[in-house]
């Protein structure tokens, strides 16, 4: 394995590292090297995600080799996250970090704090490139240390409106309606998470405001280019293990349903169509489409529309939150870090039915 890339992840006990080691051991050009898990130190990867037995991995209760490695994977939650970042570029000044917390995602301390409280390691925050490729792809340079993975429902939505912001055919004020899988929370003990709590039901939560609305709202008013984009943001919580939809909408100007009368939903699928032209892991589709289309994947399925009567671009959006929102995303921005290309290890289809 001496030519294979050398990977480490932190936290591999919760729902985003086993993902990750799932797809990474599938990865043709990856040897994955250590695993840190304190939870489960010295215990058979096996004895905590059954089906990864078959590997023969175990975990470790802290990384060994930091150096070695040529790209350390992180997740573990906010605020323990940018404290082993900092620990690792002091330890492994050639390693790359990919950080999949909230950590790093928002460039600015005082929103950052806001909604998460002190920052751990503000020094690092110039270092972080946000990772959500489809749309940052052109600010990777050679001397990115650390990529900010993006959260679940800002890749979800995000991906929904930058065509239509982009070209300036919405106003900067959108609504999001986004429905997430339980795995979202992570495999912590909840309440609400219970079975008979959460089967045969939904809920909205989040009302008052969500922490990945200023995550949103930032990529959001990037792609604008202009004014700030006001977000109004609701997430919902529904009985499914995993995957997310996201039903998101804007006012259209009235110049381009003008220019557009004929056939606006013709119109705007050619939009999206001509923006994501040679993306791989965005797919224009062809009828709404279902989280069970993507689940397993690392794809974006968009239905971009018009409703005519209110005057709005409505795009339902589905992905599967472990793979595009969290591992497979990171594994995308692992390979475009390495030179690769980014389908490399993440070619697999949805499973379905």
């Amino acid at each position: 394995m001496e030519n294979k890339i050398k990977v480490s992840i932190v936290g591999v006990t919760g729902y985003t590292g086993s993902e990750l080691v799932r797809l990474l051991v599938r990865h043709p050009q990856v040897e994955l090297l250590e695993l840190e898990g304190r939870s489960a130190a010295g215990q058979p990867l096996g004895s905590v995600f059954p089906h990864l037995a078959p590997l023969g991995l175990n975990v470790k209760e802290k990384l060994e080799r930091p150096a070695e490695a040529a790209f350390i994977f992180l997740g573990l939650p906010h605020h323990a996250s940018a404290e082993r970042a900092a620990e690792i570029f002091e330890q492994a000044p050639n390693t790359r970090i990919i950080d999949l917390s909230a950590d790093f995602r928002l460039r600015n301390r005082a929103t950052y704090e806001k909604w998460y409280g002190e920052h751990h390691a503000p020094y690092i925050l110039p270092e972080a490139f946000y990772g959500l490729p489809e749309l940052y792809r052109k600010q990777v340079t050679a001397n990115t240390r650390l990529v900010a993975n993006p959260g679940c429902y800002p890749t979800c939505s995000s991906l929904a409106l930058a065509p239509a912001l982009t070209e300036k055919i919405i106003e900067p004020y959108v609504i999001i309606n986004a429905l997430s899988g339980t795995s979202g929370a992570g495999r912590g003990l909840k309440q609400n998470l219970h079975y008979s709590e959460m089967h045969d039901s939904a809920c909205a939560y989040g009302l008052e405001g969500h922490r990945h609305a200023p995550e949103i709202t930032q990529i959001l008013t990037d792609v604008n280019q202009q004014a700030k984009v006001t977000v109004s943001f609701t997430p919902h919580l529904m009985p499914l293990s995993r995957g997310m939809l996201a039903t998101c909408s804007a006012r259209l100007s009235p110049e381009w349903l003008e220019q557009n009368t004929a056939n606006p939903t013709a119109a705007i699928r050619a939009l999206y169509s001509s923006f994501y032209a040679g993306e791989q892991f965005v797919r224009i589709a062809a009828t709404p489409p279902t989280t069970k289309e993507v689940f397993g994947s690392n794809y974006c399925f968009l239905y971009p529309t018009v409703d005519t009567e209110a005057g709005r671009l409505v795009v339902i959006s589905v992905i599967d939150n472990l793979v595009k929102g969290a591992a497979g995303q990171a594994i995308q921005n692992m390979n475009l870090l390495a030179g690769l290309s980014e389908t490399t290890g993440l070619e697999a289809l949805g499973i379905y039915p």
